[in-house]
């Protein structure tokens, strides 16, 4: 939006006629002051609702049918019993909060389709854009000491988040903090989605994944960015386009990256057979996620007090550190003894996914999300994403010799069931389906399988063989190419599309021309991050509980284009020499 927009979008928020009450005549007089009850219910709505930016916003905003006072009465003593409740039932209390959000409609992007562009980007284009982003990324880390990543609310929610979602959450989450602010969050999603102010906080894109708003975005650290940051910095020295100074650098950071994953990150876990292992945590301990103080209070506020391991940050950091040659001796664990607790059996433990907001697919041999830390807690449930189980794939496969996976009966059943669990996802078409995912786009689904597959290509055929006997690969590298080729580099895309298409293509071993598109939005949009980078920030993972949360950043989005950049070079040189 330029700013023209963005003032008639405020302008027709702020004198908009009300017709019902507003989010604040619902919430103010059971949740601004109340003694005894749940504190954390009122402090949640004053912090992130009731502040004085999105109170002015809303506050013309009202919704007709609240006119009903016995409908407004029942929304009301819901959140009474949120407040107030030792145990609340929260499939109850989200009743009305879910009837309400029912009536809004949100609709994932739908990029019209695009003219393939008239030539191909040459490659000392090419070349200077991976150089740019590498270097981007090292005068990061060198400023900050880190390579940080954003976190940004879309206060609008998610497109595949309604009513019965809700319900599902509010039953399914652990934390009651988590509880309260999924709730709150809700309530607010269908105030802002039928005020005019969702043209400001929600207005159009290119592309499918979605630009991060500026203003606001919570600058912090994750082993599970310091990863893929090490690969990306890894595929920068690979090239050989870094100079001496920066590769030296590079290594340095690697180096300091890793660790951060493997020492700093570490958590002591049960598996659940009570074996003890060492896994890496989502989010460690202040001062390490270097939020500043006024975020730190923040997040506190929100509900997110209490962070766990997860199975894909410990995938991802194995995976990285073992590409850069750590020898530390976390990397021995056979990490599938320990997802094999975590992995789905239909009919057996499918209650282990409480918060199965994409039940559209089968579950069965897939792994859930998070960890059970050493006291029990599970803050978030549990749910399962496919992403995720395609690094736990790819973690596996880079370390098959070391833990002796086709030589041990056990973990090689576990490896396969997750592989057919892919397999029947890409056979239904679901992989496709936005829906079908909890923390992540299809389009960067088909980027990870390609790094999975690269991993695959990598083992010998009796290999293979042995952990994939039906040819699961060969079908779902078929299926996910053709969507890369047919869908994804045929429509309107920006930068970030553009990357995770390459990232496909290139590991996939599409033909040449196929890049065509995305090379020619990647080198076309250089530069349009400004002071901050190369390229703006865009998604790159997600949460749709408590609201819509986006990952990402500039840092993060010149490392993805840098990947796919040096997959691309790689091949149009081995073409260029026959």
């Amino acid at each position: 939006m330029n700013l023209s927009q963005i003032a008639g979008a405020a302008c027709r928020a702020l004198t908009a006629k009300k017709d019902g009450p507003s989010l604040y005549d619902v919430c103010d007089p059971v949740l601004l002051r109340y003694q005894g009850g749940d504190r954390h219910l009122g402090q949640f709505y004053k912090t992130a609702l009731g502040n004085p930016a999105l109170r002015t916003l809303l506050r013309r905003t009202g919704l007709a049918e609240l006119c009903d006072g016995s409908r407004l009465q029942s929304l009301r003593h819901a959140l009474v019993r949120a407040r107030d409740e030792a145990l609340p039932d929260w499939a109850s209390v989200g009743q009305p909060v879910a009837a309400l959000l029912d009536t809004i409609r949100l609709a994932h992007p739908a990029p019209p389709p695009m003219p393939a562009p008239g030539r191909a980007p040459g490659l000392g284009e090419i070349e200077a854009a991976i150089r740019t982003c590498g270097a981007h990324l090292l005068h990061s880390y060198r400023s900050n000491g880190f390579i940080p990543t954003y976190a940004a609310f879309n206060l609008i929610g998610d497109a595949d988040a309604g009513g019965r979602e809700l319900l599902m959450a509010l039953s399914g989450l652990n934390a009651r903090g988590y509880k309260n602010s999924t709730l709150l969050f809700n309530l607010a999603r269908v105030f802002i989605a039928r005020s005019p102010a969702r043209e400001l906080i929600n207005p159009p894109w290119r592309g499918i994944a979605e630009p991060m708003w500026e203003p606001i975005q919570i600058r912090h650290r994750s082993a599970y960015y310091d990863a893929f940051f090490t690969e990306a910095l890894l595929g920068f020295i690979e090239t050989g386009l870094a100079s001496a100074g920066e590769t030296s650098a590079a290594q340095r950071a690697i180096k300091a990256m890793v660790d951060f994953c493997l020492v700093t990150s570490k958590e002591d876990v049960r598996a659940l057979d009570g074996a003890p292992f060492s896994v890496i945590t989502a989010l460690a301990p202040l001062p390490h996620p270097r939020f500043s103080r006024f975020f730190a209070q923040i997040k506190q506020d929100l509900g997110f007090d209490v962070y766990v391991p997860d199975c894909d940050t410990t995938a991802c950091s194995f995976s990285a550190a073992t590409q850069a040659g750590s020898t530390d001796p976390i990397l021995s664990q056979p990490l599938l003894d320990f997802y094999a607790g975590y992995q789905v059996r239909a009919g057996v433990n499918e209650p282990r996914v409480t918060v199965p907001l994409n039940d559209n697919i089968d579950y069965d041999g897939g792994i859930a999300t998070w960890i059970d830390n050493l006291a029990g807690a599970r803050p978030f449930g549990n749910d399962l994403d496919p992403t995720l189980n395609l690094d736990v794939i790819e973690v596996s496969f880079r370390n098959l010799a070391r833990w002796k996976v086709i030589e041990t009966p056990q973990r090689l059943d576990t490896l396969r069931r997750i592989v057919g669990f892919q397999k029947r996802l890409v056979q239904s078409g679901a992989f496709s389906d936005p829906r079908s995912h909890i923390y992540y786009l299809p389009e960067l689904y088909c980027a990870y399988f390609g790094r999975c597959y690269a991993a695959f290509s990598s083992l010998s055929p009796s290999a293979q063989r042995a952990v994939d006997p039906e040819g699961a690969f060969a079908l779902i590298r078929d299926r996910v190419l053709g969507y890369v080729e047919n869908e994804l580099i045929s429509a309107e895309m920006n930068v970030f599309d553009a990357a995770l298409a390459l990232i496909a293509l290139g590991h996939l071993g599409a033909k040449p021309a196929s890049f065509t598109p995305a090379l020619h939005c990647i080198i076309s949009h250089l530069g349009e991050g400004g002071r901050r980078g190369p390229f703006k920030a865009y998604e790159w993972n997600k949460m749709k509980t408590p609201i819509r949360i986006l990952v990402g950043g500039p840092e993060v989005t010149s490392a993805f284009v840098l990947m796919g950049l040096a997959l691309a070079r790689r091949t149009l040189m081995r073409c260029a020499s026959g």
